[in-house]
């Protein structure tokens, strides 16, 4: 039976031309991020499972590649339950490798601690475009920095970055879980239900105000509850300040600190920005991670026709490893789906060297070989991206692939020079 040569599914194997681009791109985010002060570390792809499941990842936590225990501590005789099978899986996210990694080097890091952070997550996820089972995750966080700062600069940094890489007309929408709190609260929902409540205006978007009325209803929520809450959704549609007007109509039920806090982190955003883009408030914003403790936003992008990114705080996370609490917040790019909307547009790495190939006949001297190759190595020196190459017998052919992967010009080289 032959060996399958397709990679497995929800995965893939990356061409040239695209790797070329994902190397760019990682360049400009690296080298932006570093302007911002942040540095790079790196986590191991697998974690504790404990740490995995620790009901702090929402959805993600049933999309987890779990690890069979090894050798002896494998036992599938005497197992009982998956614990006694499974100690370790693949992370779904960097977040909580993120956390885990402070946790453990704290006393080694300054304070507040800027980290980025690259590399691949893997999800049991069903596969659709722009979303896969191995997908790469590119992570900025602020550890220790408890103000609106750590949200104004991760914004700040995260735009410049899609900026530079081409994109405008995009929106940083944004909201906070407290206001989200406070409206289920005004509205009369009891709290053990508030998760539920979340998870239906999510859909908003995709079913409308009417079909979150409804599934609110079937749920089994009252219908005075649900009036009340979706009133202030109408309201605020009708009012120039929305998150005035909800400010108002909350009360007491929101801490008047929240709001302060929103409005500077959006007019600082807005004052200092230098990339083309829209800052909206969106109260039926509300991010799926249960670690979200305050503020979260995410990267709407009308190319993709949903969010390329997301983030927000999560201040109670470094205490579930230390039992100390530290203030934390993070903004993570959809790498791969930039990729794929840069694929998709064509684009092009600027300023890549000149592409010259070097197409050698079979047979050709040793000591003409030699001549080659060091002007090859000459023109190297020079800056130019040199392919030295044997010489196909479908010439033609061979000139085309290589026009395709950007070779503007050839240089062919004969055992019989008077050729």
């Amino acid at each position: 039976m032959a060996l399958s040569k397709k990679p497995v599914t929800g995965m893939k194997d990356i061409l040239p031309e695209e790797m070329q681009i994902r190397d760019y791109v990682i360049s400009v985010i690296k080298e932006t991020y570093g302007k911002f002060g942040f540095t790079s570390i790196e986590t191991p792809c697998m974690e504790n499972i404990e740490n995995l499941s620790n009901k702090q990842g929402g959805e993600n936590e049933k999309l987890i590649f779990k690890i069979l225990k090894r050798g002896e501590k494998l036992n599938l005789e005497t197992a009982e339950s998956e614990k006694d099978l499974v100690d370790s899986g693949l992370r779904y996210d960097l977040t909580v490798p993120l956390v885990r990694f402070y946790s453990n080097h704290a006393n080694e890091l300054p304070s507040p601690f800027k980290a980025l952070q690259m590399g691949n997550v893997w999800r049991a996820d069903r596969p659709q475009r722009g979303r896969y089972r191995q997908f790469m995750q590119c992570d900025i966080d602020i550890l220790g920095e408890p103000s609106n700062l750590a949200e104004i600069e991760l914004i700040l940094a995260t735009t410049t970055t899609l900026g530079k890489l081409g994109f405008k007309n995009f929106q940083i929408r944004i909201n906070e879980r407290r206001i989200l709190k406070a409206m289920a609260a005004y509205s009369g929902f009891p709290e053990e239900s508030y998760d539920s409540v979340f998870i239906t205006l999510d859909k908003m978007d995709k079913i409308g105000i009417s079909g979150v009325e409804a599934e609110l209803l079937e749920n089994g929520f009252a219908k005075e509850s649900v009036d009340k809450y979706l009133a202030l959704f109408k309201g605020m549609e009708e009012a120039s300040d929305g998150l005035s007007y909800l400010s108002k109509e909350l009360g007491d039920f929101l801490d008047e600190e929240v709001k302060t806090s929103l409005q500077e982190i959006m007019e600082s955003v807005g004052a200092t920005k230098n990339s083309d883009f829209e800052l909206v408030f969106d109260p039926t914003l509300v991010r799926g991670m249960s670690y979200y403790t305050g503020t979260i936003f995410e990267i709407a992008m009308p190319e993709f026709g949903g969010s390329c990114g997301g983030g927000g705080r999560y201040d109670k996370m470094v205490g579930k490893f230390t039992g100390n609490d530290v203030p934390a917040c993070g903004f993570s790019i959809g790498f791969e789906r930039i990729i794929l909307l840069l694929m998709e547009s064509g684009f092009k790495v600027p300023s890549q060297p000149k592409k010259v190939a070097y197409l050698i006949e079979k047979g050709i001297s040793s000591q003409e070989l030699c001549k080659v190759i060091a002007q090859a190595q000459e023109e190297r020196k020079e800056g130019l991206q040199v392919l030295v190459v044997r010489m196909n017998k479908n010439k033609k052919f061979q000139k085309e692939q290589l026009t395709k992967e950007g070779y503007t010009e050839f240089k062919e080289f004969y055992k019989n020079p008077l050729k």
